[in-house]
């Protein structure tokens, strides 16, 4: 049978967020892993380490996901590339990705990037809340019933 794993982007990774990741990992005996470049100080038995150059912990998050694995990151265009790979993604704030929306999700950021390059300004993300903890572990917890697989 395959490991269960979790795989995190720890770069962008709220704190209380990890602490849910790995707290229902240990409760539910999945393997909670972590990714970061050397620049951030994470700790643990399986923490993978990266180079620090542009989207290296992508890549290697890309490269190391796996059908039936739950990536967490908040990165639509990783999420696209995990959903390709027919593993689920969740958000730190509780947004679970679906394949049939996340084309909508990269148009909707490609768009926002256009109109900053254009002098626009776009409102920056709301402070993390105890709301969105509860929606990340609710969120977590309902793909991991799920058994992490994609019919």
């Amino acid at each position: 049978m395959k490991e269960k794993r979790v795989l995190i982007d720890a770069d962008a990774c709220p704190r209380q967020a990890l602490a849910i990741a790995r707290t229902l990992c240990a409760e539910r005996g999945w393997r909670c892993i972590t990714f970061a470049s050397f620049n951030h100080q994470l700790t643990g038995a399986d923490h993978v380490t990266v180079d620090a150059g542009p989207q290296a912990v992508d890549m290697k998050l890309a490269n190391e996901a796996e059908r039936g694995d739950i990536v967490v990151t908040q990165d639509i265009g990783l999420a696209a590339l995990i959903l390709g790979k027919r593993a689920k993604a969740v958000s730190p704030h509780g947004t679970i990705f679906h394949s049939e929306r996340i084309a909508f999700h990269l148009e909707e950021r490609n768009e926002k990037a256009r109109y900053r390059r254009g002098g626009g300004r776009t409102r920056g993300p709301a402070a993390r809340s105890a709301q969105d903890d509860e929606r990340f572990a609710e969120a977590l917890r309902a793909l991991m019933d799920d058994g992490g697989e994609i019919g």
